[in-house]
């Protein structure tokens, strides 16, 4: 009579762990899920403000133009350049001290 009862205390008491071992490995998944999420985000908001510095820096600076031109040409995929293949680059204005500019 107690050796069955026994038995089944101890069954639902590891029952018991189990279900509390799977819940902590979901929250545990949870979390690692949400800390890969912010740090994605956060990788992503980091390019697209390091793009738009680079973009401005462009617009005034002609020899960082040059380089985000050959940064454009030299992308390894083809569906990458084709992003930018009708795309104006931003270059300097020309000035009126700029030998290149005609008088």
């Amino acid at each position: 009579m107690f050796g069955g009862e026994g038995r089944d205390l101890a069954e639902t008491e590891l029952e018991r762990a189990e279900k509390r071992y799977a819940q902590a490995k979901a929250r545990l998944q949870a979390l690692k899920n949400r800390e890969s999420t912010r740090q994605r985000k956060l990788d992503t908001r980091r390019k697209v403000i390091l793009g738009g510095a680079l973009l401005d820096l462009a617009e005034r600076d002609s020899s960082a133009a040059a380089m985000l031109d050959r940064l454009i040409r030299n992308l390894p995929r083809e569906q990458d350049r084709k992003a930018f293949a009708d795309w104006d680059a931003p270059s300097p204005a020309p000035s009126s001290s700029d030998p290149e500019t005609p008088s």
